[in-house]
């Protein structure tokens, strides 16, 4: 006997970190998937003042931004008793989203004893790599831009219970990264997919402009 569910399972979009020394550093599943999203391109040409001839040469992969909404319900943790929901809210999510943008404690500390020893040179600390996933068929290297958190609603401990985060988000491509890198890679496979969905649609559409 078999069963419909009456609707197709809908997947999660995230944001993934990934770093050598731990794979997945975080990863921030979001809990209702936003309603849209806003992506801005911008060509890299070779501008003003370039040679004759030269007006349509591009200097690489276009710069990409994404701009996303994303909010945060503590209703559901609470109302099943989770732990980390009673305790923190959607604090923790907002935590690890935070994080991806703050250099580890540890490094700063170890930095800090370095300078008072005398060593001058002091190496800054590395985001991880940061994945924006929207599906299996787009999951981009990206650097977050900014970054708003709206706490609209708090448990007795004021521990946030409801908020929304805007996210803006920097497309890094395999120029930014490097094509052996692992996110270069990412970059350049999307490209790849995205040439290919492009030769699909264009297949046999000519003909309907009357050209």
């Amino acid at each position: 006997m078999t069963s419909f569910p009456g609707s197709p399972r809908v997947l999660k979009g995230a944001i993934v970190a990934v770093h050598p020394l731990n794979p997945l550093a975080s990863v921030v599943v979001f809990q209702y998937n936003p309603e849209s999203l806003e992506r801005t391109i911008r060509p890299k040409v070779a501008g003003e003042g370039a040679a004759q001839g030269e007006a349509l040469r591009l200097s690489g992969p276009p710069e990409e931004s994404i701009s996303v909404d994303i909010e945060l319900d503590a209703t559901d943790g609470l109302e099943t008793g989770d732990a980390i929901t009673v305790a923190h809210g959607v604090g923790a999510s907002l935590a690890a989203l935070e994080m991806l943008v703050y250099p580890r404690s540890a490094l700063v500390i170890a930095n800090e004893i370095l300078a008072r020893v005398g060593i001058i040179e002091v190496i800054p600390p590395e985001m991880p790599l940061t994945l924006f996933v929207w599906g299996p068929k787009r999951v981009l290297p990206v650097r977050i831009t900014d970054f708003t958190i709206t706490e609209q609603s708090f448990d007795p401990a004021l521990n946030p219970i409801l908020a929304k985060v805007h996210l803006g988000l920097r497309v890094l491509s395999y120029q930014d990264l490097g094509v052996a890198s692992v996110g270069g890679a990412l970059s350049l496979a999307h490209q790849v997919s995205k040439e290919v969905t492009a030769t699909i649609a264009g297949a046999g559409t000519l003909a309907a402009t009357g050209t």
